[in-house]
């Protein structure tokens, strides 16, 4: 027998936990009772708080917003800690909008958890919960030791998956497999190993299956340290509504992991909540995770991954084919159990489209049929025997891209009521189009480029075999239409360029029969252009007569109309077409008719004023919006199209194209150079197509000037120097150009002056012999001036005068980290002045000699300190003089020296003799010290050797005795020794182990002499053990009421406090100190008033009590406060009163001390009021109140908010 679990999930003894469910997914509610009063109300969430994943260091906040009557109390906290922090997580609620936020200033990635929100009334709870997600900044090592150490911070910031982006990726060598090819392996079905093998090069199975196995081995282990099972992986597909999406199913072992998408190795953002602006989003039902990408485009192509902390746990391959609709599916209009056709052309060959009906994806079986003809370009769907539940919306969708269209049935009104009608084998619908012909086309297209492309391969090839050419396309066999009584065919539309008047007909193969008359052909739709002539003919398969009708209404020839017939050819011409002969045209013969419609219009046009206005060029500056207005007549069926030299413009990015019903717009947005050019707008309707055509500007300052600089002439006192003008001027004249130098070595730069534009030459007369010059040229134009071009090599006045070599150098001193060196100045400078020296070092048994400083940082001085050489090794050196023309000739080198330090004594290096260790904590003592060569290192304790508990760590250049869990009997003087070759030294550190002293013991008072009063007090328990430790006296009295130290490094157990006055009140305090810190206080009994005292003699003078009680009073009022809205407001007064009276604040007489709008504090009297953000209703009169068992005192005064 099962039982009913209780409920006690926030309900009390005696309450009922009813289970109520909200009109807000995922908000549990509890109800306390069982039928609720009249108007009360459960608490329930109207806006619970987002899911929030966000970087560290950054503010985070929930928002929630709860109902119920009573009004309910809303708590938050979280699953792996508290919230009691205030200054980590504050708790606000904001009136006016009904808001409760819970806010993390400055989030850590511990706060990283599952919060809940609790809203409560007395007849119920509701709960709702919520992930925060925290991006650590640098990954902390203990979350990220896969990193390599020296990734940088860059790397760090930004995750990367296991398939780097194209833009790192390494150049692969032969035979190495892409890794995308593993990724979609783990992922894929084993039905499509052999396709992606394929995709990939793969030939050897066995070989992948065996690898693949163990890489799904590793790949699992890794995956089960965040998931408990992982299923249902379903590839990435598109849907009728234009977005895509791919699922999995997920348990994950910590529901608040954090999950990660990447694309082609580059993480993207997504968003959990729908209807957001993020192109990638994320939904999950329970393990149910499905990830939607929107507004498709061809980009969003490459392989997508989902990662949960750093573990791949999905891949997809999302493949985006180039391919469009040539003719969309058309509405369709069927009548009830008949079948429906829709069809349509692509621009390439496609195996398998997509169709969708009412947004469900549909399939080949009873009820639908898919047919695809032997080119691939015709597609059609075929709903078979309609009903009226099937009307709705129909997509077809090829790659990402789609078109759609209306199904609509009728319904058989010629059947009997309540019986199902006969199933009809009519078919209505179809693209009214000959789709044979437009395939046939787009297949001669298609034969034609790839023609084109093998003969610029065969080209490219020059001397290799031409490649095999590819199969001729198979050519889909006309379809037979049976003999029917009544014929309609429309004229086939050709897509590129668009067809202005289409007259051709086409012929539909009728069987021959000689016995029957029939249509061999029929009327098509037709497009005739305002007063021009239109012909309809209709051919039969015998010489018969027949009559014409337009709109139902006979025709003969008159008012325009000519009627002829030549054999078995039937005529019918429009001589000047007019608005009034658009309509339906019919011929009939006998029993058979077939029909046509007629449609007179005119080409689109623009007015010659808005021409002109278009046709004036627009010009903008780099950064500034650039917007093209073109009205026109209004005008149906009318397609507009925006082109830039050539190329048609979409609306997207940063082009905005508006189109409304007599005026288009086109809004290029932060316009750059590049975007100069044609700008043109295209008018197309079924009679015809008209451009107009405009023209960009987009003003820049200029590119730099055309390099290398040339050097035209150099002397001692002249370098002139020539450039060529900028390749791009920016769209204005250069104006002029900008020549800057500087001396080399510096870093200066000078202007020189400017040339005009005609001149690229510039003669520099200020230089000095010897001296080496940068120049760098700008051009300059109304728009600003362009980057510069600069001088590749610095450029010498006159020739080079290289200075004689200095003396070799000496060696003053030498150890393992630096050899000082030190050297003689060139005897000969050759009459340049000498700038500096360059050091060269060369390590023994090598003969490459490498330079210690550059020569744009030459040594000033005639000595120099090496450091960087390695221990051990011999090196010899060598010095260069520096001039202005460069470095001179080497020295002589010095003797060849070792890099070791010299014979040293020991000795210590800034020790510390004394160190205090607190009892249980471990004692380190490190003694510093240099000795060459390494001395040996003993220990002593008290003169002995030390304890084997004891360790010593030894290093180069440092001792350090660590005493594990010290205790008081580890104090004592230890000896470090030190020894070699060369000496001993030794030095002495005393450790004292001791922890906070215990409290003396109990105090006595006694008085001997007037005002003079004697404590005494029990030695502390440790005074024994610690002969550092002393006490400490602190006094307080009745007058003062403030405890002051009397006495400090007391020594004994007794003191003698002097200036004791009678009629007041003393207490004592005695501490025990020591190097640890205080102990706590023994307390004295009180003396004074009635304690036992030395009697004092009265001379005859009355005594009274003396009395301290006295009644509230005011003694600084409060003042009028005038503010504006929305300001801070701050009141205070303040209050005196013996004993300490009560005070209470109030506005028009209504207490507002316990109103958490206002911070209410009182400081020693001082009483204070502040309003954060005054607001009118704060306006009134605001009234202090200080109450007593003595009495009580009011001040008041008048707050005035101004909107």
């Amino acid at each position: 027998m099962f039982k009913r679990p209780k409920v006690t999930d926030g309900t009390d003894t005696g309450q009922v936990g009813i289970k109520k469910k909200s009109k807000v997914p995922g908000v549990m509610i509890t109800q306390y009772i069982e039928t609720l009063p009249d108007g009360m109300s459960h608490p329930d969430f109207t806006r619970k708080p987002i899911a929030l994943t966000i970087q560290e260091g950054k503010f985070a906040f929930f928002k929630a917003i709860v109902t119920g009557d009573p009004k309910p109390t809303v708590t938050w906290s979280r699953n792996n800690g508290d919230v009691s922090d205030t200054s980590r997580y504050q708790t606000k609620y904001d009136p006016n909008s009904n808001e409760h936020t819970f806010e993390m200033p400055n989030v850590q990635p511990d706060q990283a958890d599952t919060y809940k929100c609790f809203a409560t009334n007395q007849y119920g709870q509701a709960m709702v919960t919520v992930v925060l997600n925290v991006i650590e900044v640098g990954y902390k090592k203990n979350k990220a030791q896969t990193q390599a150490a020296d990734e940088d911070f860059k790397t760090v910031l930004k995750r990367k998956s296991k398939i780097r982006p194209k833009s790192e990726q390494h150049e692969r060598k032969d035979g190495e497999i892409d890794p995308k090819f593993w990724e979609l392996l783990l992922s894929a079905d084993k039905k499509d190993y052999e396709k992606i093998c394929a995709e990939f090069g793969v030939t050897d199975f066995r070989w992948m299956l065996k690898k693949l196995n163990e890489i799904k081995k590793e790949r699992e282990e890794e995956q089960a340290a965040f998931v408990k099972s992982l299923s249902d992986l379903k590839p990435i597909r598109v849907h009728a509504d234009g977005t895509a999406s791919f699922e999995l199913d997920m348990d994950l072992n910590d529901p608040s992991s954090s999950i990660f998408l990447y694309k082609d190795g580059e993480m993207i953002p997504y968003t959990k909540e729908l209807g957001d602006t993020l192109k990638h989003s994320l939904k999950q039902v329970g393990k149910k995770y499905v990830f939607s990408i929107r507004d498709l485009l061809p980009e969003d192509a490459g392989l997508y991954q989902v990662d949960v902390e750093d573990v791949t746990m999905f891949s997809t391959d999302f493949k985006i084919p180039v391919v469009d609709f040539l003719v969309k599916i058309q509405e369709v209009k069927a009548k009830e159990r008949e079948d429906a056709v829709f069809e349509c052309v692509l621009s390439n060959p496609f195996s398998k489209i997509l169709w969708f009906g009412k947004n469900l994806p549909l399939e080949q079986g009873d009820k639908y049929d898919i047919e695809v003809s032997e080119d691939k370009l015709i597609h059609r769907l075929v709903v078979k025997d309609c009903m009226v539940v099937d009307k709705g919306i129909y997509s077809a969708c090829a790659g990402i891209k789609s078109c759609n269209a209306w199904l609509v049935v009728e319904a058989d009104k010629d059947g009997q009521k309540g019986k199902k009608s006969a199933r009809k084998t009519t078919r209505a619908g179809g693209s009214g189009m000959d789709l044979e012909k437009i395939a046939q086309e787009q297949q001669a297209k298609l034969e034609k480029v790839r023609e084109e492309r093998k003969e610029q391969i065969k080209a490219a090839q020059e001397a290799a075999p031409p490649s095999d050419s590819p199969p001729a396309p198979v050519k889909a066999e006309p379809t037979k239409v049976p003999e029917q009584k009544q014929v309609k065919k429309t004229a086939a539309v050709t897509l590129d360029p668009p067809v202005v008047e289409s007259t051709e007909e086409t012929t539909t193969e009728v069987e021959e029969d000689t016995k029957e008359l029939g249509i061999s052909s029929g009327l098509s739709d037709v497009y005739a252009l305002r007063g021009k002539p239109a012909d309809l003919n209709v051919k039969m398969n015998m010489d018969c007569d027949g009559t014409w009708f337009k709109d139902g209404e006979q025709l003969n020839s008159s008012g325009g109309i000519t009627i002829t017939k030549e054999g078995k050819s039937h005529n019918l011409t429009i001589r000047s077409c007019r608005d009034d002969n658009s309509g339906v045209y019919r011929f009939v013969t006998g029993e058979l008719s077939t029909q046509g419609k007629v449609t007179v219009g005119d080409v689109p046009a623009f007015d010659e004023d808005d021409l002109h206005k278009f046709s004036k060029p627009v010009i903008v500056r780099v950064g500034q919006n650039a917007a093209f207005k073109m009205p026109f007549p209004p005008q149906e069926s009318l397609m507009v199209r925006w082109f830039k030299d050539g190329i048609e413009i979409k609306d997207g990015g940063g082009v905005k194209i508006l189109r409304e019903p007599n005026h288009s717009r086109l809004l290029l947005r932060d316009c750059l150079r590049t975007d100069t050019g044609e700008i043109k707008i295209q008018l197309t309707n079924p009679f015809g197509a008209v451009e107009a055509t405009s023209r960009l500007i987009v003003l820049d300052r200029p590119g730099p000037p055309e390099g290398p600089v040339e050097i035209v002439e150099t002397t001692s006192s002249v370098i002139e120097i020539k450039w060529n003008p900028p390749k791009d001027d920016g769209g204005s004249a250069v104006t002029n150009y900008i020549i800057e130098r500087q001396q080399a070595g510096q870093s200066l730069w000078t202007k020189l002056g400017d040339v005009s534009a005609e001149k690229t030459t510039f003669r520099d007369r200020n230089v000095t012999h010897g001296k080496k010059y940068n120049y760098r040229i700008y051009a300059e134009n109304p728009q600003g001036i362009s980057d510069s071009l600069e001088t590749a090599d610095s450029i010498m006045a006159g020739i080079m005068i290289l200075s004689g070599p200095p003396g070799a150098p000496t060696v003053v001193s030498a150890s393992k980290a630096c050899i000082n060196l030190t050297w003689t100045p060139p005897e000969d400078d050759r009459g340049v002045p000498i700038t500096g020296y360059q050091v060269e070092k060369r390590k023994k048994e090598t003969n490459e000699w490498i330079t210690l400083n550059a020569l744009n940082d030459p040594i000033k001085d005639v000595k120099y300190a090496v450091k960087d050489i390695t221990e051990g090794a011999e090196y010899e050196f060598r010095v260069s003089a520096i001039n202005e023309s460069g470095s001179g000739d080497p020295s002589p080198p010095s003797a060849m020296v070792c890099a070791k330090n010299p014979n040293m004594r020991p000795c210590f290096k800034n020790p510390e003799d004394f160190i205090v260790v607190r009892a249980g904590n471990s004692a380190r003592v490190k003694i510093c010290y240099e000795a060459e060569p390494p001395p040996e290192i003993t220990w002593l304790k008290d003169d002995e050797p030390i304890s084997p508990w004891i360790n010593v760590i030894n290093t180069e250049g440092m001792s350090q005795l660590v005493i594990p869990s010290s205790k008081r009997s580890d104090s004592a003087i230890y000896t470090i020794k030190a020894k070699n070759s060369v000496g001993e030294a030794s030095f002495d550190i005393e450790v004292r182990v001791t922890d906070e002293p215990k409290s003396p013991g109990p105090v006595v008072l006694e008085q001997t002499v007037h005002d003079k009063l004697v404590v005494s007090w029990a030695p502390s328990p440790d005074q024994e053990l610690d002969d550092r430790m002393y006490y400490v006296l602190s006094q307080n009295d009745s007058n003062t009421r403030v405890w002051k130290t009397v006495a400090d490094r007391l020594f004994t157990n007794t003191y003698t406090v002097n200036n004791i006055l009678p009629g007041v009140q003393y207490h004592f305090r005695i501490y025990a100190k020591n190097d640890m810190g205080l102990s706590e206080p023994s307390e004295s009994p009180p003396w004074g008033f009635s304690s036992n005292r030395v009697p004092i003699t009265s001379n005859g003078v009355g005594t009274s009590d003396v009395c301290f009680e006295r009644p509230p009073s005011i003694l600084v009022p409060l003042k009028v406060h005038t503010h504006p809205k929305g300001y801070q407001v701050y009141m205070t007064c303040a209050v005196r009163g013996c004993p300490t009276p009560t005070v209470s604040w109030y506005l028009n007489d209504v207490c507002i001390n316990s109103d958490s709008n206002y911070y209410i504090t009182n400081s020693f009297g001082v009483c204070s009021m502040h309003i954060l953000r005054v607001r009118p209703k704060d306006s009134g009169v605001y009234k202090v109140v200080a109450v007593s068992c003595l009495g009580e005192a009011e001040c008041s005064t008048k707050l005035i908010v101004e909107d």
